[in-house]
C-alpha cells in the first residue's frame, strides 16, 4: 500500500502544480473583478483578491490520496492535513484559547461501535476458463491469450492499483496466496427470485456473481449459504458505464466477523470479460484481497470558529464532509471550506471583516458532524441562523458533465417541479404544501452566486430539494440549510472521481460565493437588511408572473384552472411567508425601519399574487 500511495501522491502533486500554474491568471482576473452587487458588494471587494483556488486544491490532492473512512488512518490525516492548515491561518487550539482569542478550532473525538475499515489491495485474475471448444482459430487464440495473460498476472481482470473502489467496505482479507474457486453466475431480478437462483446454484464454497446490490447479495449468498465471496455488478445509466468501462462505484457489506468473508464491486469491462469467460466454459477464479480493521476505531471531527463580535452566541455554519474515496465527493468541499477559513482568518485578523456574529466550520462524517453538533447544545442550537453543506463543490465540469446547483430548501417547485425547474438525476420525489420551509435563505445565495458568476462567467443553476447531505440535518433540526454541490457527473461515487476531475476555478467562485453570503449575514445592518428584502420581494414576483405564465400555457393544454391557480396562489404564500422569517437578518433584531420594509414587501407580493390570479381566471 505505501508504494501505490506513493505513486498517487506523487501523480496528485504533479497534476497540483500544473493545475496552479494554468489557472494563475484566472485568479488574478477574478481578483481584480468589480462586483456589481449592493448588497455584499464590500464583502465580495474583500474576498476576491484573498480566497484562492490554487489552495483549496493542495487540500483537495491531500485527501485523494486516500480512502477515507471514518476511523482509519486516510480519514484521520485528512483531519490533521485540516486542522494543521487551520493552525498555520492563525486558529488557537481551543484547549489553550484564551478568552481573547476570536479564532478557535477543535478536533472532537467519539468511538466508534464498529471496527474502521480500510482497503489496501486487491486482484481478480481468470485462473481457468474451459473446454475451450466450439471456437474459430482466432477466438481460440485470444481465449488462450487471455487465460495465460491472466494466470501469469499480466493483465488481471481487476486490480486496486487502477480501481480502488473494487473491494466492498467491510471486505476482510484472503490468505495471503489468495483463493481459487468456482465462478457461479446468478440472474435474478426479484428477492423471491434470487432466493431460488441461489439455492439452485448450491453455492457453498464458490464465488458468486450477480448484477445488483452487493450488500443483499452477500447476505444471501455468504451469510446464508456458505459462498467463498461474491462479486456485484451495479453501474447507474448517468455515470455512462459504456463509455466509462473501467469505473467502479463503492458500495459495502454487511461487516461479519464470523465468516471474514468479501465483496468484490464489478466495472462494465470486468463484468463484460467475465461473462465472455463463461461462456466458454467453467470458470475458477483467484482473488487476493487485503484489508485493515482499527479496533476500537474513534471518530475525528473539527469545528472552527470566528467568535462574533457582538453576537457570538449566533451562528451561520458551514459543513464539509471527511468520508469517502472521491476528490470532488467530497475532498472538493473539505477544500473549499479550509481555503474559506484561511481567508475569514487573514481578513479578521486585517481588520478588513468583522463578523458581529459567529461563524463555525465543521469537518468530519457526512450528515453525522452537523446533527451532532446540532443536537449536542440545546442553548447553541437556538443560536444557529443558517447552513450550508458543501458537497461536491469543486467540479471541472467540461470533464465530469456537471452543473453547479444550488439545492434549495423545500419551495414548491418540490411540488410541482416544471418550467426550468429539474430534478438531478441523484432523484427526488414530489413534497407536500405541509413540508414547505419558506425562508429568504434560497433566493439570498442564488444572487450572491449570480454575483459571482456576472464577474467569472461561472454557471450557477439551482434544483428542487432532494436530500442526501448535510443540509438536511439543518432542516431536520429547524434550521436553514442549503446544500451547494454539483450534478449529473458521470463519476460520481466511482474510482475515476480524481484530482483531474477538479477545478480551481470552480473551488473559487464556490468559496468566495459561499464565504461573502456568510460574512453578509454575519453582520448584517439594517440597510443590509432592507436590500435583502427588497431583492427578495423582486425575486418573487418575477417567479409569480413565470408560474403564472406556465400555469395560463398548461391551461390552454387542457389542464384545470382551479388547479393552475392553486400553484400561484401556494407561490405567492411562500415568498410571503419567507419575508416574514427576514426580520432576523438585521443583527441586534429588526429596526422600526426593517421592520416597515418587510410589511411593505409582503402587501407587495400578496398584492401581484391576487392580481395574477385573476389573470389566470379571466376576471
Amino acid at each position: 500500500m505505501r508504494a501505490l500511495r506513493t505513486r498517487t501522491t506523487c501523480h496528485a502533486t504533479a497534476v497540483t502544480t500544473a493545475m496552479i500554474a494554468l489557472f494563475a491568471a484566472q485568479q488574478r482576473a477574478a481578483a481584480q473583478s468589480t462586483p456589481t452587487a449592493t448588497v455584499g458588494a464590500r464583502e465580495f471587494a474583500a474576498v476576491r483578491p484573498v480566497l484562492a483556488g490554487t489552495r483549496a486544491l493542495e487540500t483537495v490532492a491531500y485527501l485523494d490520496r486516500f480512502v477515507r473512512w471514518p476511523g482509519n488512518p486516510g480519514f484521520d490525516s485528512s483531519i490533521a492535513h485540516v486542522a494543521a492548515r487551520l493552525a498555520a491561518a492563525g486558529y488557537v487550539n481551543q484547549a489553550t484559547a484564551k478568552a481573547t482569542d476570536r479564532l478557535t478550532y477543535r478536533v472532537e473525538r467519539y468511538p466508534m461501535s464498529v471496527p474502521a475499515w480500510e482497503p489496501l489491495a486487491a486482484t481478480v485474475r481468470i485462473s481457468e476458463s474451459h473446454p475451450l471448444t466450439g471456437m474459430s482459430g482466432a477466438e481460440l487464440a485470444r481465449a488462450v491469450e487471455l487465460s495465460l495473460a491472466s494466470s501469469m498476472g499480466l493483465n488481471p481482470v481487476l486490480s486496486f492499483a487502477s480501481n480502488r473502489n473494487m473491494l466492498a467496505t467491510n471486505s476482510f482479507s484472503t490468505p495471503t496466496e489468495g483463493v481459487t474457486a468456482e465462478l457461479v453466475r446468478v440472474t435474478a431480478v426479484t428477492a423471491a427470485a434470487l432466493d431460488a437462483a441461489l439455492n439452485a446454484a448450491n453455492v457453498a464454497g464458490k464465488i458468486v456473481m450477480a448484477d445488483g446490490r452487493i450488500g443483499q447479495l452477500f447476505t444471501e449468498a455468504v451469510v446464508k449459504r456458505g459462498a467463498l465471496g461474491v462479486m456485484a455488478y451495479s453501474m447507474p445509466a448517468y455515470t455512462q458505464p459504456e463509455k466509462n468501462i473501467h469505473s467502479i462505484q463503492f458500495s459495502s457489506i454487511p461487516y461479519d466477523s464470523a465468516r471474514k468473508s468479501w465483496g468484490v464491486l464489478l466495472s462494465f469491462n470486468a463484468r463484460r470479460e467475465l461473462l465472455e469467460a463463461l461462456t466458454r466454459g467453467a470458470v475458477r477464479l483467484h482473488v487476493q484481497t487485503r484489508s485493515h480493521f482499527v479496533s476500537p476505531a474513534t471518530e475525528l471531527a473539527i469545528v472552527a470558529e470566528v467568535r462574533g463580535s457582538e453576537a457570538p452566541d449566533e451562528r451561520f455554519v458551514y459543513s464539509a464532509h471527511v468520508q469517502e474515496p472521491g476528490a470532488n465527493d467530497d475532498a472538493s468541499g473539505v477544500g473549499a471550506l479550509a481555503e474559506m477559513a484561511r481567508t475569514l482568518a487573514e481578513l479578521t485578523k486585517s481588520g478588513q471583516v468583522d463578523p458581529k456574529r459567529t461563524i463555525t466550520m465543521l469537518w468530519g462524517q457526512e450528515i453525522r458532524v452537523t446533527d451532532r453538533y446540532l443536537k449536542q447544545d440545546s442553548v447553541r442550537l437556538r443560536g444557529v441562523r443558517w447552513g450550508i453543506s458543501l458537497d461536491m463543490v469543486g467540479e471541472d465540469t467540461e470533464k465530469t458533465g456537471g452543473t453547479f446547483l444550488i439545492e434549495k430548501m423545500p419551495d414548491p417547485s418540490a411540488i410541482w417541479t416544471r418550467g426550468e425547474d429539474k430534478h438531478s438525476e441523484w432523484g427526488g420525489r414530489p413534497m407536500t404544501e405541509e413540508q414547505m420551509k419558506p425562508h429568504y435563505f434560497n433566493d439570498f445565495l442564488l444572487a450572491r452566486c449570480l454575483d459571482q458568476a456576472r464577474a467569472t462567467g461561472w454557471v450557477v443553476k439551482t434544483n428542487p430539494f432532494e436530500g442526501g447531505s448535510d443540509h438536511t440535518a439543518f432542516l431536520n433540526n429547524g434550521k436553514p440549510g442549503v446544500l451547494f454541490w454539483h450534478f449529473t457527473d458521470q463519476f460520481y461515487h466511482t474510482d475515476s472521481d480524481r484530482i483531474e476531475m477538479v477545478s480551481p476555478t470552480t473551488l473559487q467562485n464556490v468559496g468566495i460565493s459561499a464565504l461573502v453570503s456568510g460574512l453578509v449575514l454575519a453582520s448584517a445592518n439594517g440597510a443590509t437588511a432592507r436590500a435583502i428584502v427588497d431583492e427578495l420581494q423582486r425575486a418573487a414576483i418575477a417567479r409569480l408572473e413565470t408560474e403564472t405564465a406556465l400555469s395560463k400555457e398548461a391551461i390552454a393544454k387542457g389542464a384545470d384552472q382551479a388547479a393552475e391557480r392553486h400553484i400561484v396562489e401556494v407561490w405567492g404564500k411562500w415568498y410571503v411567508d419567507a419575508l416574514r422569517t427576514a426580520v432576523d437578518i438585521e443583527v441586534g433584531g429588526s429596526r422600526a425601519q426593517t421592520t416597515a420594509a418587510i410589511d411593505s414587501a409582503v402587501k407587495a407580493v400578496e398584492s401581484r399574487t391576487r392580481e395574477l390570479v385573476r389573470s389566470i381566471t379571466g376576471e
